[in-house]
């Protein structure tokens, strides 16, 4: 989830003046990267929670196992995104790479005491936690009350609004996971999210470019669709400035 941009200010430690982060991306801009490959795992859901995740480039899905063995995707982390906040002892879900990723790595034990010490940090935490139970209302309204082509519109505006919150000029959506992915996430079988693609194409709303790109060709269609009503316009214009990206 994106908070608000790099700052740092001054704290004394011993007679040392010390810097001290003001933003959860500056907390972790000194640390050693890592990366890592496609399908590879970050985090495994019951293993203690020893550390907190900056995502620096590419993209990981999150998800859990049920009881019967079915995958259901909880949601999609990218350039940004900071994830293993959870204050229980152990991951409460399975973090796996899409594409190559680079993150960094920072102990629980060391987040808790900058987080105790930042009259910073404290507030951004409340923001992402908030954030992030949004999302989760979000989803389960998507899940609970729309049929299927209005949760894969919501799930494309969705994606649309990431890319232009990212500074994007154009409406052309790049989508790093698989359709399967898709359809985990969105409680829909695979057949289901590539018929519903097509039908979009074929009333001229989208224009696939690939398997991985969707340019949104009519943003208020798409949009009614979706079930929300008439909130967009069709003729998009690009903003002179993109407002501050707080994450799903």
């Amino acid at each position: 989830m994106f908070i608000e941009s790099a700052g740092n200010s001054l704290r004394t430690i011993s007679g040392v003046v010390a810097v001290q982060p003001t933003s959860l991306q500056a907390l972790f801009s000194k640390l050693p990267s890592e990366s890592l490959s496609a399908g590879q795992t970050l985090i495994l859901e019951g293993d203690v929670a020893t550390s907190v995740f900056h995502v620096v480039t590419g993209s990981l899905r999150i998800f859990r196992i049920l009881g019967d063995g079915r995958r259901v995707i909880t949601g999609f982390l990218h350039a940004g995104d900071i994830l293993g906040m959870s204050f229980k002892s152990h991951y409460i879900y399975t973090a796996e790479a899409i594409t190559p990723v680079t993150i960094r790595r920072l102990s629980r034990k060391s987040f808790e005491n900058e987080i105790a010490i930042s009259p910073d940090l404290g507030p951004a935490v409340f923001h992402q936690m908030s954030d992030e139970m949004a999302a989760a209302q979000d989803q389960m309204v998507l899940l609970s009350t729309k049929n299927a082509e209005e949760r894969l519109c919501s799930f494309l505006l969705k994606e649309l609004q990431r890319t232009l919150d990212a500074g994007a000029r154009q409406t052309t959506v790049q989508l790093p996971m698989t359709r399967l992915d898709i359809a985990d996430y969105l409680g829909l079988t695979i057949e289901t999210v590539s018929r519903t693609l097509t039908k979009l194409s074929s009333k001229g709303v989208i224009e696939t470019a690939g398997r991985h790109s969707v340019k949104i060709l009519k943003r208020g269609k798409l949009a009614q669709m979706a079930g929300d009503g008439d909130e967009y316009e069709d003729d998009w214009r690009p903003a002179t400035s993109q407002p501050e990206r707080i994450r799903h």
